[in-house]
């Protein structure tokens, strides 16, 4: 019989084991993209892609509300969207809270994206303080530049998690998180960049703020700087030789700040003197500032401050002229001072709510009536040949400076007085 035709050795196939994937299929198996590490994708990784996804949507969410809101509200003075935007912007704060926590506890969070979005409530309100001094009145257009940058920082910070235009969930992919689930070093650099940069920082420039107020609102008249709070005492001449020194004061002080004032007066001059009276009996409690000073360890001015010499003339209005309102309010606040903030007045000051009209009311009493009084008196004591020296609360002087101006005055001198010294600051101008 013929012999079988071999075959050669080297065309025998192997024997299939079934664990070997033929080549093609190895071929297509997922190869990890150049510059993008593996990873294991857990489930702290996606909780977190889905914490950071939620929070970001929030932040954008309350963005694009307020930024509808603020719209609405310039151009036709429409207030629609009040509760959605409160309620969106509470709950987008809660989450970019507890990132921002996070942040200092894991690597995980990529802080080149969502730095710029948990500081910016920071921020904004921080930024918003100069304009409430400044421009008050154009607060609403400031608003809605806020609202206008957030919603760009979201887009930016979105489109730059998403790497792309299209939009997929989660909006924060599990390849932007780092690797790491915990380190000391990013634990220890997080916490001093808080303690000894952005929290020194803030206070720093919150005082200066603080600074920039009281120069404001007092129109110069005092001056907050690191070693206390000073008065500008103004003197004022007219041609025909009348002369007229305004006197910023404060309820409570440091002692030898009234009696330095006191003593400057002099003998051929006439005080008009600050102080509210009740012929009437209409306040429930005397006019007190005790309790206050003493916890601060300040003086009461109308406790130190006794001028000598000079003729005294009570130049203030009686309660009677104040509304019902007003006078109510007083006695609240006066009750305060004398039993403290307890239970009992922290219910009566939580159901103080004066509506604007009564506001307005507070000011125009408090203020302007007792100016126009004081006033009054003022231009009848000119025909005396007399230097007029007012004393009177730091809140009077603007109004009084610029009434005055009007009458042909115009400022020839000032000086420096410590009102209150901070402690171990400082010395006295």
């Amino acid at each position: 019989m013929p012999a079988e035709p071999q075959t050669p050795a080297s065309a025998t196939p192997p024997p299939s084991t079934g664990r070997v994937p033929p080549p093609l299929l190895k071929s297509l198996q997922p190869v990890t993209p150049a510059g993008e590490p593996a990873r294991n994708s857990g489930w702290p990784q996606k909780a977190m892609a889905i914490l950071l996804s939620v929070g970001l949507g929030l932040f954008l969410a309350d963005g694009v509300i307020s930024l509808t809101d603020d719209s609405l509200i310039l151009l036709f003075d429409v207030h629609v969207l009040a509760v959605l935007r409160g309620l969106v912007c509470l709950f987008a704060l809660l989450a970019i809270l507890a990132i921002y926590g996070l942040m200092g506890l894991t690597p995980m969070i990529p802080k080149r994206l969502f730095l710029p979005v948990t500081l910016f409530y920071p921020l904004a309100l921080l930024t918003a303080i100069p304009l409430l001094i400044y421009h008050y009145d154009r607060i609403q257009q400031a608003a809605w530049g806020i609202s206008f940058a957030q919603v760009v920082i979201g887009l930016i910070v979105l489109g730059l998690a998403q790497g792309g235009r299209k939009i997929r969930w989660p909006l924060v992919p599990e390849p932007r998180l780092g690797a790491r689930r915990f380190s000391w070093l990013n634990l220890t650099a997080f916490g001093l960049a808080n303690l000894c940069g952005l929290l020194p920082a803030v206070i720093v420039y919150l005082m200066f703020c603080t600074s920039l107020a009281v120069g404001h609102f007092s129109d110069g008249f005092l001056s907050l700087h690191p070693g206390g709070l000073s008065a500008q005492v103004r003197k004022y001449v007219r041609n025909d030789g009348r002369v007229i020194q305004l006197v910023p004061m404060a309820h409570i002080g440091d002692a030898g700040f009234y009696r330095q004032i006191a003593r400057s007066f002099p003998s051929n001059a006439i005080v008009l003197l600050e102080g509210v009276t009740d012929n009437q009996n209409l306040l429930t409690n005397k006019i007190s500032y005790k309790r206050v000073a003493t916890k601060l360890g300040l003086a009461e001015q109308q406790k130190e401050f006794k001028p000598t010499g000079a003729e005294l003339v009570r130049a203030d209005v009686d309660v009677e002229v104040f509304s019902t309102n007003t006078i109510s309010l007083l006695n609240l606040i006066m009750r305060v001072q004398a039993k403290g903030l307890n239970a009992e007045t922290l219910r009566e000051l939580m159901q103080c709510q004066p509506s604007p009209e009564e506001q307005a009311q507070l000011l125009d009493d408090l203020l302007a009536k007792r100016n126009q009084h004081l006033l009054t008196e003022i231009r009848n004591r000119l025909s005396q040949p007399k230097m007029l020296i007012v004393p009177w609360g730091a809140a009077h002087m603007p109004g009084i400076a610029k009434e005055i101006q009007k009458s042909g005055f115009h400022l020839d001198t000032t000086q420096e007085y410590r009102l209150i010294r901070f402690r171990g600051f400082g010395k006295a101008p």
